[in-house]
């Protein structure tokens, strides 16, 4: 085989390596090796500008020793590497022990007495800026070889200018990347502070406080609470001020696959799992692990899929779906429902072994109707949310339509009242609201909807326990609403539950409150149940 021939099969299989990857190190450990068979080279080094120090430094070589390596570091004045940054001229030197701009910062000359070694060095460049080159030592044969050696590692070094541009602008794109995972992060730790969730009420301090103890542990947390109350904001605020921070949050909702699926999604699967998987998967825990998953309407599992989580809990392993692997997790769980899980335990569809694992701390969140001193803050805020979305203006609310919004019972709590005030943001056209911005339900609750004359028996039940209370204003002054209010309700109660014949489920659909509610209230109020 001609020379020429070897140069153009050394070139053509360097143009394959340095088309399977943008990886520097790899691809010139790869290149290097290469040439080194081909070419007789004993040592080869690929060195790249530093711009802030505007020094040269090897980041990769072959035939070099980890501490080698870190003393070949070249300044723009400095030796042979030097003459090349400021020239951007490649680098032929015959004899290394002939030449004095030789540094021989890594000793070759004094290790290579008795035979004479050979320099070349072949700058990288990006347009007409040296932004790194590639040096290679080698035995001397003659002149002419020496020659053709160097045209090669010059057509080489301009091969790798393509991948070090490449390199850089995945460099530059992965620092962007960082930073503004970093950024997130910071706002989300920001956004999840406790004291930005909005609640003023009794209940949601107890609640807060709850969680501030809660956070910084690693127990695990079962929230409980109707639709809407805000379960995935808590248990967000749970993860974002611990000390997994800033590792991942995973959400599963468990009630949105089908039971095949959602142990795939869980626990992950392996090629040929079964049909339709292709390759493998990650399942959510794994990629939660070091971090928080939250496993949102955990009631709906099926038992199958209740003993599989059981035993993540209590081992902390798992395996993937076709596997026999097990896979170690260090996962935090915080699981949530709206559901009644005591009746799912009674109706033998909940393992009673799973809840007292989920249970370790439970957080009962009150739904909005039993907080209403929290409904006008939450309007306050959700208005300027939605203003700045939509670059709306609506900020005028009169008394009557506050009364309306504080008398509706939010059965949606509060995701129907954000919902509420989006929709009214997003159909407004100043800033007044009005009332063709409330939906229908709401809007039946306006005081101009309610009957002036007639009043029905629970109105004038209220307005004599009102009108009783305002007048013994010494026995309840500043306790009058409360008052009031739990009096309406024992009589509420009392009355739905002679109607459903004492049935607490029935009761509870029938008042439209949970069927916890319902109990607490029970308790409180001391009547009498079946229950």
């Amino acid at each position: 085989m001609s020379h020429s021939e070897q140069e153009l099969n050394i070139l053509a299989e360097i143009c394959q390596i340095l088309s399977d990857g943008p990886e520097l190190s790899l691809v010139f450990q790869r290149a290097m090796t290469c040439l080194t068979d081909k070419l007789g080279i004993d040592k080869a080094a690929l060195l790249m500008r530093d711009e802030k120090y505007e020094k040269m430094k090897i980041v990769a070589a072959i035939g070099l020793t980890p501490e080698e390596k870190q003393r070949g570091i070249y300044a723009e004045d400095e030796g042979i590497i030097g003459r090349l940054m400021a020239t951007g001229q490649g680098q032929i030197i015959p004899d290394i022990r002939a030449d004095e701009d030789f540094l021989d910062r890594l000793g070759f000359a004094t290790t290579a007495q008795d035979r004479q070694v050979s320099f070349l060095c072949a700058p990288i460049k990006d347009a007409d800026t040296v932004v790194g080159a590639i040096s290679v030592h080698k035995p001397f044969l003659d002149s002419p070889s020496l020659d053709a050696d160097a045209r090669l590692l010059s057509i080489v070094a301009g091969l790798f200018a393509h991948t070090v541009r490449v390199h850089h602008l995945l460099q530059v794109e992965n620092d962007r990347l960082l930073n503004e995972n970093t950024q997130l992060r910071a706002d989300l730790r920001s956004k999840y502070r406790f004291d930005n969730i909005i609640g003023e009420s009794q209940a949601m301090v107890k609640v807060l406080a709850e969680i501030g103890q809660v956070a910084p542990s690693r127990a695990t947390c079962l929230l409980l609470g109707e639709t809407g109350v805000g379960k995935e904001l808590i248990a967000k605020a749970i993860h974002y001020n611990s000390p997994r921070r800033d590792k991942p949050l995973i959400r599963v909702n468990c009630s949105a696959l089908s039971p095949q699926l959602l142990e795939s999604e869980l626990f992950g699967h392996v090629q040929g799992a079964f049909t339709g998987a292709i390759r493998d998967k990650v399942g959510r825990f794994e990629a939660a692990d070091g971090g928080t998953i939250f496993l949102d309407e955990v009631a709906t599992l099926d038992t199958q899929m209740q003993a599989k989580l059981l035993r993540v809990l209590q081992e902390r392993e798992f395996e993937r779906v076709g596997d026999h692997h097990c896979i170690k997790v260090d996962v935090r769980v915080i699981a949530a429902t709206n559901l009644d899980l005591e009746e799912q335990l009674r109706n033998k569809l909940f393992r009673e072994d799973l809840y007292y694992r989920l249970n370790v701390v439970n957080i009962k969140l009150p739904p909005l109707r039993s907080r209403r001193e929290d409904i006008e803050p939450l309007i306050d805020f959700f208005l300027a949310k939605y203003n700045a979305e939509n670059n709306r203006s609506l900020r005028t609310i009169s008394y009557e339509i506050r009364n309306t919004l504080l008398r509706y019972p939010w059965p949606g709590n509060v995701r129907e009242l954000e919902n509420t005030i989006e929709r009214a943001v997003v159909l407004s056209l100043g800033e007044d609201f009005t009332e063709n911005l409330l939906p229908p339900q709401i809007h039946r609750f306006s005081p101009q909807k309610r009957p002036h004359s007639g009043d029905t028996s629970i109105e004038m039940t209220a307005g004599k326990l009102a009108s009783d209370a305002v007048k013994q204003s010494e026995m309840y002054k500043g306790k009058i609403y409360g008052h009031v209010v739990d009096q309406v309700e024992q009589q509420l109660i009392r009355q739905a539950l002679k109607q459903t014949g004492k049935n607490l489920t029935n009761t509870a659909k029938f008042l439209g409150i949970n069927r916890n509610t319902l109990r607490e209230k029970i308790r409180k109020f001391g009547i009498e149940s079946t229950d």
